[in-house]
C-alpha cells in the first residue's frame, strides 16, 4: 500500500526546519508576563525599530493594498540601484533575503548533481535549502569561527555551483579581510556563482567594494537585506545585487508578486533616511562594546563581533536560554549549529544593554555555578 512517505521528496523526510527566534507573545503566553516587559534579542533586529519615514510611507500605501503590488517592483529597484550607482537591471527583489538564496538554487543547482559549499557556522538555510534540492552542501572549516578560504578554495569541484560566503556572518559575527574576499571572489571558477551574503554589511566601518565586482561582470551575486539596519523584518524584504545576466537568471524564477506593496514603499523610504542607519551604527557599536567588555569581565569566551550581536560561550547554552525565559529576556540558544555551550545576542537600545547586563550575571550563576562564582 502506498504511503504519504512513499510519495514525498527525500529531501523533506529529513529535514529539520530553521529554528527562528522564540516570539515575544509566545513567551507572553508562557509566563504570563505582559509583552511590553519582555525583551528579544535573539533575531537581530534593529533595536530602533524602523525610520520614521517608512511607517508614514506603509500608512500611506495602506488604502491601496486591495491593488496587487507592482510585480516588477520597478520603483523600489530603481531606488535601490541609485543607491549603489547601479542599473534596476542590475537588482532582484526577494522575499527576505532567503529567498535570494532559493532562486539561486533554482536557477544554478540541479537536483543529484551540483553541489554547495559553505563554511562550517554559517547560516544555517543554505544547508537546508541544499537539502530541498537534494543536492550536497559541502563544509569547509572556520577556525576560529572564521572562513578559511585557502580550504574553501581547495574544496571547488567541477560540480560545485554555489559558494556562500557570508561576512559579517551568522552567527559567530566575524568578518572575511577585504583583500582576501576580493582575492577570492576575482579567482573563482567560471563554473560556480559566489554567493556574497552581506545582510549585515551596513555596521562594517570598511565594508568591502563588492557592488565594483558586480560592475565588473564577477560571477557574484550579493544578498542584501531590509531586516537589519533598516528595521523591516517584519515585511520580509531583500534583494540580489549582480551583474545583469545572472541577475535576468534570477528574475525568470521568482515568483511574479513575491514583495508586497507595503514592503516596498517602506523600503523606499528606508533608503532616503541614512540619518536612521547612523543612529543605528552608533547604538549598535556602543552596545557591542559594552556587551563585550562585559563578558571579558566575567572570563567568558566571546567571539569580537563585526555585525550588531554577540556570540558568547555560556557553559550550557539551553539552559542559559532557558534561565533568561524566566527574567523574561529571550535570546538565541546555538545547538542547531552545533554550539552547545554558545547564545548568539542581538545588540538592543542602551537601556536594554543596561537591564541585560544587570540580570545576565545573576542567570549565569543559576545555569553554572562554578563559572557564575568564578565570574564575579
Amino acid at each position: 500500500m502506498t504511503t504519504l512517505e512513499d510519495i514525498v521528496n527525500p529531501g523533506i523526510l529529513s529535514l529539520t526546519p530553521y529554528e527562528p527566534g522564540k516570539p515575544i507573545e509566545e513567551l507572553a503566553r508562557e509566563q504570563g508576563f505582559p509583552p511590553d516587559q519582555i525583551c528579544k534579542l535573539a533575531s537581530n533586529e534593529n533595536p530602533l525599530g524602523p525610520s520614521p519615514k517608512a511607517l508614514r510611507a506603509i500608512q500611506e500605501a495602506l488604502p491601496h493594498i486591495h491593488l496587487y503590488p507592482d510585480g516588477a517592483g520597478r520603483l523600489l529597484r530603481d531606488a535601490i540601484a541609485r543607491h549603489h550607482g547601479l542599473s534596476a537591471e542590475n537588482i532582484v527583489l526577494g522575499n527576505g533575503s532567503n529567498e535570494i538564496i532559493e532562486l539561486l538554487f533554482h536557477v544554478f543547482v540541479l537536483p543529484r548533481t551540483h553541489e554547495a559549499l559553505c563554511s562550517r557556522h554559517a547560516f544555517a538555510v543554505y544547508r537546508l535549502m541544499a537539502q530541498l534540492f537534494d543536492a550536497p552542501c559541502r563544509e569547509t572549516p572556520d577556525p576560529g569561527f572564521c572562513h578559511d578560504l585557502t580550504a574553501m578554495r581547495k574544496a571547488i569541484g567541477p560540480n560545485t555551483r554555489l559558494i556562500f560566503l557570508t561576512s559579517p556572518n551568522n552567527p559567530t559575527g566575524t568578518r572575511i579581510p577585504n583583500p582576501e574576499l576580493e582575492e577570492f571572489v576575482r579567482a573563482a571558477p567560471a563554473h560556480a556563482i559566489v554567493a556574497l551574503d552581506e545582510a549585515y554589511i551596513d555596521f562594517l566601518d570598511d565594508p568591502p567594494p563588492s557592488v565594483t565586482w558586480v560592475r565588473d561582470g564577477k560571477n557574484v551575486v550579493l544578498l542584501r537585506t531590509f531586516s537589519k539596519m533598516y528595521g523591516l523584518a517584519g515585511l520580509r524584504i531583500g534583494y540580489a545585487i549582480a551583474p545583469v545576466p545572472i541577475a535576468s537568471l534570477l528574475q525568470r524564477a521568482r515568483q511574479p508578486f513575491n514583495t508586497n506593496s507595503l514592503a516596498q514603499a517602506a523600503a523606499v523610504a528606508a533608503l532616503e533616511d541614512q540619518e536612521h542607519c547612523e543612529n543605528t551604527r552608533r547604538i549598535v557599536r556602543e552596545g557591542r562594546i559594552r556587551l563585550e567588555e562585559s563578558f571579558a569581565r566575567l572570563g567568558l569566551r566571546f567571539v569580537s563581533s563585526a555585525a550588531n550581536f554577540v556570540m558568547v560561550q555560556v557553559g550550557d547554552g539551553e539552559a542559559l536560554f532557558h534561565s533568561l525565559l524566566r527574567h523574561g529576556w529571550i535570546v538565541r540558544p546555538l545547538r542547531s549549529y552545533g554550539l552547545t555551550e554558545w547564545v548568539r545576542i542581538s545588540i538592543g537600545t542602551p537601556e536594554q544593554t543596561t537591564r541585560f547586563l544587570e540580570v545576565f550575571p545573576a542567570t549565569l550563576r543559576e545555569t553554572d555555578p562554578a563559572r557564575g562564582s568564578a565570574a564575579r
